[in-house]
């Protein structure tokens, strides 16, 4: 596996496994978030990308290894207590709730209490649908102005680690370079983010750090740029070259 040392890593996790009934998803994953930066988490499908950033979520339970942030072993937080921490999660499923108002959404996604009007220019500015629809019920938005507002959900208030599964995925170009525009954005104000993508203009926009999964494990770590720039070893991580997948 290539690698390098992170001397200051927000998140660590050393030896996860997770198994989810029969199945042993995660076989011993090793991985360090950079802090400040943005990760791409990379793989094929069925790699594992998903189940990790549920397990550090604590939505599915870590069976064995530990997974620290900061100073906290958290492997056996409740998810509560992780979100406590300063750590959102944006599902590929978007987690919104249907049948509340944008402007709720956005309300129960505060949890130290409603959102200043400065944090909310600062999103509308990227996301203009969510102060055009701010009374409308969450259903009622078009597929990429819900995943706005997914993403709206964790910029909501100031957050240490964004984990972001797949934000991009059957979207218009238009809507993904907005949401790249409202990353890049997050990522400058210091904010950490784990990202499992799969389009290769957002993976290589956006990421400073990479790791590559396969049958649940780490096999690649390093600096996106130079991925990028490997078609060799794209292949051979990935079984095609990124710009074929987007």
């Amino acid at each position: 596996m290539a690698g390098r040392p992170v001397p200051d890593a927000l998140l660590a996790l050393k030896g996860v496994h997770t198994h989810i009934g029969r199945y042993h998803i995660l076989q011993g994953v090793d991985l360090a978030v950079p802090r400040g930066e943005l990760t791409m988490l990379l793989g094929r499908n069925g790699a594992g990308k998903t189940t990790a950033l549920r397990t550090i979520i604590a939505l599915w339970r870590a069976s064995k290894g530990s997974i620290r942030f900061e100073t906290n072993d958290i492997a056996s937080w409740q998810t509560p207590a992780i979100a406590d921490l300063g750590i959102a999660y944006v599902p590929e499923s978007m987690g919104i709730f249907t049948r509340l108002t944008v402007r709720e959404n956005l309300l129960l996604a505060a949890r130290r209490g409603p959102p200043d009007e400065t944090r909310l220019e600062w999103i509308f500015r990227f996301f203009a649908p969510m102060k055009k629809f701010w009374h409308l019920p969450a259903g009622l938005l078009s597929g990429g102005q819900k995943q706005m507002l997914a993403i709206s959900r964790a910029m909501v208030e100031p957050r240490k680690l964004v984990l972001i599964d797949e934000p991009t995925k059957g979207l218009a170009p238009a809507i993904i370079n907005n949401l790249i525009e409202a990353l890049t954005e997050l990522k400058n104000t210091g904010t950490t983010v784990l990202m499992v993508e799969q389009n290769f203009h957002a993976a290589r926009s956006l990421g400073d750090s990479v790791a590559v999964m396969d049958a649940g494990r780490i096999v690649h770590s390093g600096r996106m740029a130079d991925l990028a720039e490997d078609k060799a070893l794209q292949n051979h991580l990935l079984g095609l070259s990124l710009e074929s997948h987007q």
